[in-house]
């Protein structure tokens, strides 16, 4: 293995976090997110379905790289 693989890569997150602290964040925004929806996105008849599939991008996206 070379140095690269050792040294761990800094996210984008401002905080030093794990994977579990990353999982944490996701299902924090993806509540945020939900509620949002609900009050605001809904009513205009959109399902919550798609915040659903945003919610999940966005939370693979923020474990993967985070």
């Amino acid at each position: 293995m070379s140095e690269d693989t050792k040294t761990p890569k800094p996210g984008f997150l401002p905080i030093e976090t794990n994977w579990f602290d990353r999982l944490f964040i996701s299902v924090v925004i993806w509540v945020a997110l939900s509620l949002f929806w609900f009050r605001f996105i809904e009513p205009l008849g959109l399902s919550i379905w798609i915040c659903c599939a945003i919610s999940a991008v966005l939370a693979a996206y923020i474990i993967r790289r985070g």
